[in-house]
């Protein structure tokens, strides 16, 4: 009995010490919010595909992602490799969107494999290079990649490794390309790497939005297409945007879909709404009969829980005060960011913004450009929103040896007396 009691004031002792502390380290524990780099899959956002990633366009911050590295053939979403090589070659001068083709054997209609979406080239034809691009962004033309292909290589397979060598270019080590089209299950990618493809897509060619993928329907062959004697009957065909989204959904004007049975219902989406983009790239729908329809799904879906939730965010700070350079030929020095400031932040935060200067103090001469010299802050009412390392615009050349000496007295003294 008595070591019965002794057991319970020794348990009561614990009991009344202890628990108090652990409801104090409870409830002082820090709540996390999800932020756009935690964010994941959340379990309510049920997705039919495979694969999923929403991206913003300009920071390239991902804000949620389902099984993001999986490898999945994008099928059709190869055509935007392919005509960002295009695109290219237009800017370099090499080529020009009016410019004349007449496309070769290779890439007739009734040459391309079984199965394939066409835009119908054929014998006889000639268009322009802008009507082959609206060819492959509209009606998803396997022929018109080939024509494009051969336009800028000597071979298809010279092509391909133009492709691949962009890829490389471009970071990306899991994607791989076999055609020019996305017709073979051996083309691959992933949604994290084929987000970041379309970011690097659009920063380069903006104007890609409005003159194609946004295009809602597209005829082919017109009369001047086709040679002189079968004008009067050109065989022409209206077909509409494979992207059902278009006009659909708030803000989307881009990019492309995809399908073949090896990887299932693809699409590649972009959209805009009040100054925010997002890329939402969704792999490996149901092949079966009704998988477009729950791609769409999940795009739509993906898309209105990012808008909800995230927005880009441009910092105008205005120009930087330079910086005190201690032991240097001058005693000042511009101050730049390493990087640009736009973030990707929850839509509930920075609605007024505040900043502050960290310096790695004391600054001593020499530096170079793009010396780290401190930090960025940038806040709202709720904490901090990011920090951007801050460096050297330019070099900043050693003092001679009386500047030296002068300012590392001065130097010594700050030390001493703060």
């Amino acid at each position: 009995m008595i070591f019965f009691s002794v057991k319970l004031r020794v348990l009561r002792g614990f009991i009344s010490w202890y628990f108090p502390k652990l409801i104090f380290l409870f409830l002082a524990l820090p709540a996390f919010a999800q932020s756009p780099q935690s964010a994941g899959n959340p379990g309510f956002l049920e997705l039919y595909s495979q694969s999923a990633v929403v991206m913003d366009a300009e920071t390239g911050t991902i804000v949620y992602y389902k099984n993001p590295d999986d490898e999945i053939p994008p099928a059709s979403l190869t055509k935007l490799m392919t005509m960002h090589l295009v695109f290219k070659e237009i800017a370099s001068g090499r080529a020009s969107l009016n410019e004349i083709i007449t496309p070769p054997r290779e890439s007739w209609a009734v040459n391309q494999l079984p199965g394939s979406s066409l835009m119908y080239l054929a014998q006889g034809q000639t268009l322009s290079l802008r009507e082959l691009m609206l060819g492959m962004a509209i009606v998803s033309g396997n022929d018109a990649a080939a024509a494009a292909a051969l336009r800028f290589a000597p071979t298809v397979d010279d092509f391909i490794r133009m492709m691949n060598m962009e890829a490389a270019a471009m970071g990306l080590n899991k994607t791989r390309f076999v055609d020019a089209s996305g017709y073979s299950e051996e083309n691959m990618t992933t949604a994290r790497e084929f987000a970041e493809l379309c970011r690097l897509y659009l920063q380069a060619h903006p104007e890609s939005l409005g003159d194609f993928h946004s295009v809602r329907e597209f005829a082919y062959p017109m009369a001047e297409n086709v040679p002189s004697e079968r004008r009067g009957n050109p065989g022409t065909r209206l077909r509409r945007n494979n992207n059902t989204l278009l006009g659909r959904v708030e803000g989307v004007d881009g990019l492309k879909t995809g399908y073949i049975p090896e990887s299932g219902y693809n699409i590649a989406l972009t959209a805009e709404r009040n100054g925010t983009r997002f890329i939402a790239i969704i792999l490996g729908a149901p092949s079966e009969w009704g998988g477009d329809r729950k791609r769409d799904e999940d795009g739509e879906r993906v898309l209105e829980w990012a808008f909800a939730r995230y927005r880009t965010i441009r910092p105008d700070i205005g120009e930087l005060p330079p910086v005190r350079i201690w032991k240097g030929k001058d005693n000042y020095a511009d101050i730049v960011p390493e990087e640009p400031l736009n973030f990707t932040a929850l839509a509930e935060r920075g609605n007024r913004l505040f900043w502050e200067i960290e310096l790695e103090e004391p600054i001593v001469a020499p530096l170079q450009a793009g010396q780290a010299v401190g930090r960025l802050v940038l806040y709202d009412s709720s904490g901090e929103l990011r920090r951007v390392t801050l460096v050297a615009a330019e070099n900043a050349e050693k003092g001679g040896f009386f500047k030296r000496l002068f300012d590392s007295i001065r130097l010594f003294f700050d030390k001493i007396f703060g």
